[in-house]
């Protein structure tokens, strides 16, 4: 699902987007964020005011990965220059984006919840007026025993990927901050309650709107 450039073009006029949510999962790879997304889309099915945003990736799919749409190097690039994403990043060697159409979802009062870089998160706070920020976390022996089951990646590269996680510090009154070492039901809940949350400022901008 795509929106015209023109549209992408009209509603960089009228940044940040308000009304909804835009609620941006970070975390370490390995910290479990697609689990926790894929349970609060269980918990919260049929819920309307919930976009739960299908990622572009310059990755083939496959069953150890989330479920997202693929694109090779060059149409990516083509489709980032006429506006198709509304947010996109470099990672691992892989290119990421968001559909543009978030912008209309988020614009229109819907919680649009996507797992992002923390790299993008100030552009992130610029283009949406309500951004919530939850981080996934986990152990690092945690980390190393998801990252090595993935088995995507060598030794060197699970290694250089935990100490990348451990540069990044975020804060701020929009991070919440749920550790996902134990059962998928209690961070899952934790993160249900985020949304809930969520959806109520959307409700909230709303009627003020």
């Amino acid at each position: 699902m795509m929106v015209s450039a023109l549209i992408e073009r009209t509603l960089a006029e009228t940044f940040p987007i308000r009304n909804g949510v835009f609620v941006a999962v970070v975390g370490p790879s390995g910290a479990g964020k697609d689990t926790v997304i894929g349970y609060a889309k269980q918990r919260f099915a049929g819920e309307t005011r919930l976009e739960f945003v299908r990622r572009v990736i310059t990755r083939p799919s496959d069953a150890a990965s989330e479920d997202h749409d693929t694109l090779a190097d060059a149409a990516f690039a083509e489709a980032e220059a006429d506006g198709a994403f509304a947010i996109c990043w470099d990672a691992h060697g892989l290119r990421y984006g968001l559909p543009a159409d978030v912008d209309w979802a988020v614009g229109n009062g819907h919680v649009a919840v996507a797992n992002v870089s923390r790299s993008v998160l100030p552009a992130l706070r610029e283009r949406y007026a309500n951004l919530a920020v939850v981080e996934i976390t986990a152990a690092p022996e945690i980390l190393a025993e998801r990252l090595a089951a993935r088995g995507r990646e060598s030794r060197g590269e699970v290694l250089a990927r935990l100490a990348r996680s451990t540069t990044v510090t975020l804060s701020g009154p929009d991070v919440t901050s749920i550790d996902n070492c134990g059962a998928r039901e209690i961070a899952g809940e934790r993160f249900a309650e985020v949304l809930r949350k969520a959806m109520a400022v959307s409700d909230l901008s709303g009627l003020i709107g």
